[in-house]
């Protein structure tokens, strides 16, 4: 069960690698509708849609934040910017000893619907995804 949440988590953030943007006026009303009712203080956010999914993209206290909608304005993750500091420990050595020369670009903290936790973290052109324990699940190349 635990390896199917997290290869379901990989495919969903693999998927979004292909997304497209798309205005605003494209977004059923209903995801719409969903994304205020959870964000009720944001303004302006960029929309993404892949296949029947649609991801807000926004500042939230001066932090990079992103949620992933079905088309029935259900949240099926989150993801939150978080500073290299926030990593877990077995992140960062992870990415010592496997990227020696690679600085971390970004780092997020994804939650899914049922409440799993995974860590990504941006290095040269790839996404390197972490289960909530700093292990390594994949990498994907931007």
């Amino acid at each position: 069960m635990k390896n199917l949440a997290v290869l379901s988590i990989a495919l969903l953030v693999t998927s979004l690698t292909f997304a497209q943007r798309t205005s605003e006026k494209e977004i059923p009303t209903v995801v719409k509708t969903a994304f205020q009712k959870h964000y009720p203080t944001i303004e302006k956010a960029k929309w993404d849609k892949e296949q029947d999914k649609f991801e807000a993209s926004f500042d939230l206290n001066k932090t990079d934040n992103s949620v992933l909608f079905d088309n029935q304005g259900n949240i099926l993750e989150t993801e939150v910017e978080i500073k290299t500091s926030q990593l877990p420990k077995t992140v960062l050595e992870y990415v010592k000893i496997h990227y020696k020369e690679a600085a971390i670009k970004e780092a997020a903290k994804i939650t899914n619907h049922n409440g799993h936790l995974t860590y990504e973290v941006e290095i040269k052109k790839m996404d390197i995804l972490f289960d909530q324990n700093g292990k390594f699940i994949k990498e994907i190349k931007n």
